[in-house]
């Protein structure tokens, strides 16, 4: 999803939630990332009358530090996914590049 009306269109068919992404900048290079959608798509989900408890949003994009999971949770995430870190990680470090990368994220 790349806007806030997806989303509430998401949440009106009765999905149980939606993923904010530019799927990596690879097909849609000129799009926001999901982080910087998010703020948006919570404002529209929470005029459309939806709880944070009965539609999950998470965010795939624009997740660089372990700050950035901060501000997404406090601005109504449900999760992120970090996939160019971990790509990263694997690529120049392999298996302890991965525990390296978490252990950064999570300090």
């Amino acid at each position: 999803v790349q806007c806030s009306e997806d989303a509430v269109m998401a949440y009106q068919a009765g999905l149980a939630g939606c993923v904010l992404s530019n799927h990596g900048g690879r097909q849609l290079d000129t799009c926001r990332s999901g982080i910087e959608v998010l703020p948006e798509v919570m404002d529209a989900l929470k005029a459309a009358g939806c709880k944070k408890e009965e539609f999950s949003v998470f965010v795939d994009g624009g997740i660089r530090r372990g700050g950035d999971i901060f501000k997404a949770v406090a601005l109504g995430a449900s999760g992120i996914g970090v996939g160019r870190p971990v790509l990263y990680s694997l690529a120049s470090y392999g298996e302890k590049g991965i525990v390296r990368m978490v252990h950064m994220l999570q300090d």
